[in-house]
């Protein structure tokens, strides 16, 4: 992922509101949202076989961004969509999790990770000392901190507070979110080890770079306080089927209660 915005513990009936996009090389292989054998519905990246977001219906949910500096690349990093992935395969405290994972996070090219359960949801990164608990209310994670104000970040985080201040929303409304393809102007970007344009072209929440290169889907994830969850993924590459999408509808603890894709 490399833009998530979410409403934690902040809209009442909801744990969770999220909208993610997910920005990759077009060329990449990738599976869209199934489930998994271990459980739980994220999409694979067929390349390295992790994932950048997924829920169990146990109740887990966990994500991840990666921290853009490419100035400071490993040479032989492990893939960043484990760290989804061995979190939702395990029954394991978060935290817990967390705290084994800054065993060997320095094996890793920099990373954003997401990782909770019904009642907590811990942030950390290999670019920021300790973990953090996600205090309730809007957040946004793109390639920097959680809630490092980039524009991109600010304005989607603006765009859900405007869309929760309603009291109601559609998953369409979430998803035009990170739907905005504005570029911001080259004195408002941040230096993350990339040119100038490539930069400007990854300062839009939806992004669309030389033909090759961009927003690949965008997910919304809605996670309710009595356990029932709506769990969204549209495939936004340029060949993709308009209609293009898979959407999970379960409860949290039993069968699952509906699948289309």
């Amino acid at each position: 992922m490399c833009l998530i915005t979410f409403n934690w513990k902040g809209f009442p009936g909801y744990k969770l509101i999220l909208v993610a996009n997910r920005d990759e090389f077009f060329e990449r292989p990738t599976q869209g949202l199934h489930q998994w054998p271990a459980g739980f519905f994220a999409g694979k990246d067929l390349k390295n076989g992790g994932t950048w977001m997924g829920f169990h219906p146990s109740g887990r949910f966990a994500a991840i961004t990666n921290f853009r500096d490419l100035d400071h690349l490993k040479s032989n990093p492990i893939s960043r969509g484990n760290l989804v992935k061995d979190f939702l395969e395990k029954e394991v405290d978060p935290l817990a999790y967390l705290k084994e994972v800054e065993k060997f996070q320095d094996r890793f090219d920099g990373f954003n990770l997401l990782v909770g359960s019904g009642e907590h949801l811990f942030y950390m990164s290999n670019y920021k000392k300790g973990i953090e608990e996600v205090k309730p209310g809007i957040h946004g994670l793109s390639n920097a901190l959680l809630d490092d104000p980039w524009p991109k970040v600010k304005k989607a985080k603006s765009d859900l507070a405007h869309i929760s201040s309603k009291g109601e929303f559609t998953l369409n409304q979430l998803m035009a979110i990170h739907q905005s393809e504005k570029k911001e102007p080259f004195e408002l970007l941040p230096y993350t080890g990339i040119p100038k344009e490539m930069e400007q072209a990854l300062s839009a929440r939806f992004i669309r770079y030389g033909g090759e290169y961009g927003t690949v889907n965008i997910s919304v994830l809605c996670w309710k306080e009595n356990g029932e969850v709506i769990l969204l993924e549209k495939n936004t590459r340029p060949d993709a089927p308009e209609n293009a999408f898979q959407q999970v509808e379960l409860k949290v603890g039993q069968a699952i209660g509906n699948y289309r894709g």
